[in-house]
């Protein structure tokens, strides 16, 4: 049975699979949460380095498959823009109600280092994509840089005052719970995703409406349920260690492997995004350093800059 053949019984389908996938999402997230901060107790590691790798990769699943598959079907400006799009997403609109619901603490490693690095990111990807190419070199430059900075997160030891709040020790059950809750915050996102995009086109929204909202909210679903799951247990650095992680990875490791594979160009229209994905990382890290923290205003006028770049698109 296909369930997105229209019918009546497959919108009541569709609407019940959107709450189960809600469901699925936070309780995935509530686990993985959980999970990861126990590995990373057995790691010595922070709760920070832990979402900055482990929760940053794992909730970028849905980011990775859309950017690999329309790279291979030669639809770059689908593959780049879910990118750009769902990293502006991840600082405006998740960010942003994170901290609306509780500000977001931070320390001075994740403004001094992650966010600066998110920053130098950013901006070599505005750089290689000054032409409108992406190259196999250019790729592979990125997945070096991502390689280096993965190297030095574990190198670099977070002094115990640093850390986050004291968790339980990890046992080998958390080898299973935590793959598999990632797994369920991934299809979780998925499920979303599908059926939402079947019941806004039933209910006539346009097919480049459902993409800048639906598909670009689905895909980053995951960030939100571990980010919001994680700074409403105290722990700020994994909170936003996944969003600033998301992003890193999103860029250096997903963009620069698929362009290692597949060579893209795109149309200068995206010239625009670009600059905003700029200016929005600058934000974020000026929003961090001042009180260290993002504050429930600041979370506000993140939101609101991610509504404006919906209406912008609308109006494109």
């Amino acid at each position: 049975m296909d369930i997105f053949l229209y019918t009546p019984f497959n919108v009541a389908l569709n609407i019940i699979v959107v709450f189960a996938s809600i469901l699925v999402l936070w309780k995935g997230a509530d686990f993985l949460v959980d999970s990861a901060s126990r590995v990373a107790e057995r790691l010595g590691v922070s709760d920070l380095v832990i979402g900055l790798t482990v929760v940053a990769m794992g909730t970028s699943a849905p980011e990775f498959a859309v950017t690999m598959n329309a790279a291979l079907r030669g639809q770059p400006d689908i593959s780049v823009g879910n990118i750009v799009g769902s990293n502006i997403f991840n600082l405006g609109f998740i960010l942003g109600t994170v901290a609306i619901i509780k500000s977001v603490e931070a320390s001075r490693r994740l403004v001094y280092r992650d966010c600066v690095f998110m920053i130098l990111v950013t901006a070599m990807l505005f750089f290689f994509f000054r032409d409108f190419m992406f190259t196999r070199l250019e790729g592979a430059i990125m997945v070096a840089a991502l390689a280096a900075y993965l190297i030095f997160l574990f190198l670099d030891k977070v002094p115990l005052e640093d850390k986050d709040l004291p968790h339980d020790k990890a046992t080998w059950k958390d080898g299973l719970v935590l793959p598999l809750s990632i797994a369920a915050v991934v299809a979780g996102g998925h499920l979303l995703v599908g059926s939402a995009i079947y019941l806004a086109g039933q209910a006539g929204v346009s097919q480049w409406a459902i993409g800048v909202t639906i598909v670009a909210a689905g895909t980053s679903a995951p960030e939100m349920a571990a980010s919001i799951a994680a700074v409403l247990k105290g722990k700020h650095g994994m909170s936003a260690g996944n969003l600033i992680g998301s992003d890193i990875f999103n860029i250096l490791g997903i963009l620069g492997l698929t362009g290692i594979i597949h060579p893209m160009a795109i149309t200068p229209g995206a010239f625009s995004s670009f600059l905003m994905l700029n200016a929005m990382v600058v934000l974020v890290f000026v929003f961090f350093r001042t009180g260290w923290k993002i504050s429930r205003t600041e979370g506000f006028v993140l939101v609101g800059i991610g509504i404006f770049r919906w209406v912008f698109d609308f109006m494109k």
